[in-house]
C-alpha cells in the first residue's frame, strides 16, 4: 500500500477518527465511573457524620443523667457530665460502624482562639483545616470542607486517588462549651473499584479502536474495488472497448456512478456503431456515382470519338451523377454544420410567415406536379428562436412532402398555439410511409423504399438534419402516416426558448 495512496490516507483518518472517539467514550466512561465513586464517597460521609452526630448526642445526655445521679449539682454536675463524655468518646467511635472513618474531638474553650484537640482515633483524623472548624462552631451547622477541585480523571493512568472526605459538625457539650467532631473518610474502597475498572476499560477501548479501524478498512476495501471497476471502464473506454458492462447491484452511490457509465458507453458504443455505419452508408453513396463517372469514362475513351450519340449519352450520364454526387456532398455538408452549430439565435419572429415563405419556394421548385399549397391561417404567430434554423427543417419537410406526393396532390403547413408552445404541422396526400418503417425515419441515410428514393435522389440524410435542428432548439417531432392516405410530420416548439432552457 502505497503512504499516499487513498487507502492509506482513509487508514491515517480512521486512526485519527478512532482514537478521537474510542477515546472520548472511554475518558467520559472513566469520568462517569469515578464520579459515581466520589459520589459515593461523599454519601458515605454523610452517613458516617449522621451516625457520630446521634452518637456524641447520646453519649452527651447519658454523661449528664449519670452526673445527676451521683448528686452533684450546678457547675460541679456540668465538669462531672464533661469528664464523663470525654472518657466515653475513644469507646463510642469503635463501635457500631462508625470505624469506616477517622475521627478527632475538639473542644472550644472559653478565650481560645479556636477548638482544641482532645481525642483522635486515626492519624488521618487530624486535619489543619482551622478556619472551616470556627466557621462550623459559629454556624452552629455542619460544613464539609474536602476533597477540594480534585480532578476525577487523575486515576485514569495512574492509582485512583479521590482525596479524603472532611465534615466538621458542632456539639453542644454538657459544660455549656462548643466540641466539634471532625468526620474523615478515605474513600479506599471506592478507589480500589476504580483501579480494579481501569485495565479492563483500557483493553475494551484497544478493542473498540481495532475493531473499527478494521471495519473502516474493510468498508473502504468495497468501496476501492468497486472504484477499481470504474477505473478498469475508463480505461476500456480510452482503448476503444466500450463493452464492457459494470456491475449495478445495490443502492449506494457507486451502483448509481456505475449506471451512469454504463450508459454513457451504451451512447459511446451506440455512437461509434452510428459513425462507422455513416461512413460505410457514404462511402457506398459516393461509390455508386463514382463507378457510373468511371465507366462512362472508360466509353468514352473507348468509343466517344467514333459515336457522337454515344459521346452525348456518356456526358449526359457523368453530368448527373457528378450534381448527384455534388447534392450528397451538400446535405453531408450540411448535417455537419448544423452538428457543429452549438449557439443558435434567438429572436422573435413570425412562424406563420415563414412557413408561407417556405411554401412559395416549394411551390416554383415543383410546378410542373401541379400540387395544391395550403399555408398557415393570416395573422403572426409569434415566437422565439433561430427563423434560419427552423426554416431549414420546416423546408426539408416540405420537400420531402412534395417529392412524394403524386401530381395535383396536396402539401399543407398548419400552426397552432397551445398554452406556452407552438405546434406545427406539415401533411402531405401522398404515398405515405409503412409502419415498420417510421421508428427508423430519423436515422442517417435510412430509405423506406430503395426505388422511390432514386426517383426522388434522395439519400436519407434531409430527415436526420430536420430532427436535429428540432432538437437543438429545444423542440420535439414526431409523425403519423398511413400507406396510400399521406403523413403528417408535427413539431412543437416553445415559444419561448430563453425561458425553457432556464426551467
Amino acid at each position: 500500500m502505497r503512504p499516499v495512496s487513498i487507502r492509506a490516507r482513509v487508514l491515517y483518518l480512521a486512526i485519527a477518527f478512532a482514537v478521537l472517539l474510542v477515546g472520548s467514550v472511554t475518558i467520559a466512561t472513566y469520568f462517569f465511573v469515578a464520579d459515581g465513586m466520589a459520589r459515593s464517597a461523599q454519601s458515605t460521609t454523610w452517613r458516617l457524620t449522621q451516625v457520630a452526630s446521634n452518637a456524641v448526642a447520646k453519649a452527651t445526655t447519658n454523661a449528664k443523667i449519670q452526673a445527676a445521679s451521683e448528686g452533684l449539682v450546678g457547675a460541679d454536675r456540668e465538669k462531672e457530665a464533661q469528664r464523663l463524655l470525654l472518657r466515653a468518646i475513644p469507646d463510642l467511635f469503635a463501635v457500631g460502624g462508625v470505624e469506616e472513618g477517622a475521627f478527632a474531638f475538639y473542644v472550644q474553650e472559653n478565650g481560645a482562639s479556636g477548638p482544641r484537640l482532645v481525642w483522635f482515633s486515626d492519624p488521618r483524623a487530624v486535619v489543619s483545616d482551622k478556619a472551616s472548624r470556627a466557621r462550623a462552631v459559629s454556624t452552629r451547622q455542619s460544613l464539609q470542607s474536602g476533597p477540594g477541585g480534585r480532578s476525577l480523571l487523575t486515576g485514569m493512568f495512574a492509582r485512583a486517588d479521590l482525596g479524603q472526605y472532611v465534615v466538621h459538625v458542632p456539639i453542644d457539650l454538657p459544660d455549656r462549651t462548643t466540641g466539634v467532631v471532625d468526620v474523615v473518610y478515605v474513600p479506599a474502597r471506592e478507589e480500589e473499584i476504580l483501579d480494579s475498572a481501569r485495565r479492563p476499560m483500557f483493553i475494551v477501548g484497544l478493542f473498540a479502536l481495532l475493531v473499527s479501524v478494521l471495519m473502516m478498512q474493510i468498508i473502504m476495501g468495497w468501496v476501492l474495488s468497486l472504484v477499481e471497476n470504474v477505473r478498469t471502464a475508463a480505461d476500456s473506454i480510452d482503448a476503444g472497448q466500450l463493452d464492457l458492462h459494470l456491475p449495478e447491484e445495490g443502492e449506494h452511490e457507486i451502483a448509481d456512478l456505475a449506471h451512469s457509465l454504463n450508459a454513457l458507453m451504451d451512447r459511446l458504443r451506440r455512437r461509434a456503431e452510428a459513425q462507422t455505419r455513416f461512413v460505410a452508408d457514404a462511402s457506398h453513396e459516393l461509390a455508386t456515382p463514382v463507378a457510373g463517372i468511371r465507366g462512362y469514362v472508360n466509353i468514352l475513351r473507348d468509343w466517344g470519338a467514333e459515336d457522337p450519340a454515344m459521346r452525348e449519352e456518356a456526358i449526359t450520364a457523368i453530368d448527373r451523377e457528378s450534381r448527384r454526387m455534388a447534392r450528397l456532398c451538400a446535405e453531408l455538408l450540411s448535417m455537419i454544420r448544423s452538428e457543429e452549430i452549438l449557439d443558435f439565435r434567438n429572436v422573435r419572429y413570425d412562424i406563420n410567415a415563414a412557413s408561407r415563405e417556405v411554401l412559395a419556394t416549394a411551390a416554383t421548385r415543383y410546378m410542373d406536379k401541379h400540387l395544391e399549397f395550403v399555408g398557415p391561417d393570416e395573422g403572426p404567430l409569434w415566437l422565439y428562436g433561430d427563423p434560419d434554423r427552423i426554416e431549414e427543417a420546416l423546408g426539408i419537410l416540405v420537400d420531402n412532402a412534395c417529392k412524394y406526393t403524386q401530381e395535383a396532390g396536396r402539401v399543407q403547413v398548419m400552426t397552432s398555439r397551445h398554452r406556452d408552445r407552438v405546434v406545427i404541422e406539415v401533411t402531405d396526400t401522398g404515398i405515405g410511409i409503412p409502419e415498420r418503417d417510421i421508428p427508423s425515419i430519423f436515422e442517417r441515410f435510412y430509405r423506406s423504399d430503395e426505388s422511390r428514393s432514386k426517383e426522388t435522389g434522395g439519400f436519407g440524410l434531409g430527415l436526420p438534419i430536420a430532427k436535429h435542428i428540432i432538437d437543438t432548439s429545444g423542440g420535439m417531432i414526431w409523425v403519423r402516416s398511413k400507406v396510400g392516405a399521406g403523413t403528417t410530420f408535427t413539431i412543437s416548439l416553445a415559444r419561448n426558448r430563453t425561458k425553457e432552457l432556464k426551467e
